[in-house]
């Protein structure tokens, strides 16, 4: 069934009990400290509080694979823009990333594939943002952001990559 967890995900909700008694930063805003959202990609590798020297509560991380800018994530920016006070935004791409290895023609196939012809039909629908060149996408998704009416002219962007081998973060002009 799909709503039973599994033992994977019941130690990892079980270990949520050991973070809860030992947490005590239940009083934090929830306007980011640093006024700054970062748009990144979901890759487990990836950790944008430890790699910016962050705490909880200092930035605003918006995930999504491949870290693209989307509907949604312009979404979740304009809220923290407009109801929380966010002044910079930074899109953060990564090296070794999966959205490299392929081309939405290979995910439509290989959902069709595993999933069936009225999954693959609903999968078209979709364009699920892979790319070719890492600096050139996180130009693109800062060039959208910039472009976009919902995000106003004073709200700095910037983008980097980061490089999963290093640990370091290389910005993108």
């Amino acid at each position: 069934m799909k709503n039973q967890p599994t033992s994977n995900a019941k130690a990892l909700l079980e270990s949520n009990r050991a973070y809860a008694q030992r947490f005590n930063q239940g009083d934090l805003p929830s306007p980011p400290a640093r006024k700054v959202a970062i748009v990144t990609c979901m890759d487990a590798r990836l950790d944008p509080l430890a790699f910016l020297d962050a705490q909880l509560g200092d930035i605003h991380v918006i995930r999504n694979a491949g870290g693209r800018v989307t509907e949604d994530v312009i979404r979740s920016l304009v809220i923290s823009e407009q109801l929380l006070d966010t002044k910079e935004i930074i899109v953060i791409h990564h090296t070794d990333c999966g959205m490299l290895t392929f081309k939405n023609e290979d995910l439509y196939a290989r959902i069709e594939k595993n999933l069936g012809e009225k999954a693959g039909k609903e999968a078209r629908k979709i364009d699920f943002l892979p790319f070719r060149d890492l600096e050139e996408s996180v130009r693109e998704d800062m060039e959208k952001l910039k472009q976009s009416e919902l995000i106003p002219e004073d709200v700095r962007i910037y983008g980097g990559i980061y490089d999963v081998r290093t640990g370091r973060v290389e910005p993108v002009e």
